[in-house]
């Protein structure tokens, strides 16, 4: 059976269907002030998103705002969000609701280390040479 995404009882189909101050009450606090507010740049976002859903706009819309939260007229566009170095490209699903973009586009990555040359350490004399 194929798994129902529904967000606080809503499914995405009636999600998308309402306006921004009707989406508000279904957030958490924290979130609903940061809609609430609305900073300049989140403004320039929500404009950016408004001029490619009325194009027809498969391209992905680029932007710093991390900080941005995710709402359902935003379903199935794409953004590239900066991580710090590059822009990484994040697909809006209706899970991602409520959440902030800075969240799918991770700015750290996991290091994996060789291991350590000839000389490295003291540690290392005992070890064979690398060959």
């Amino acid at each position: 059976m194929a798994e129902r995404i529904a967000f606080r009882g809503k499914f995405p189909s009636e999600l998308e269907k309402l306006t921004d101050e009707q989406y508000l009450p279904l957030l958490k606090a924290r979130q609903r002030r940061a809609v609430m507010r609305k900073g300049i740049e989140y403004r320039k976002l929500i404009a950016k998103v408004q001029k490619a859903k009325a194009a027809n706009s498969t391209k992905p819309i680029r932007t710093h705002t991390r900080e941005a939260v995710i709402l359902p007229s935003w379903i199935g566009t794409r953004f590239e969000v900066h991580n710090g170095k590059e822009f990484q490209v994040v697909q809006v699903t209706a899970n991602m609701l409520g959440h902030r973009l800075g969240e799918f586009a991770y700015t750290t990555k996991s290091v994996v280390h060789s291991a350590p040359g000839i000389k490295a350490t003291r540690g290392s004399k005992f070890l064979g040479e690398k060959g």
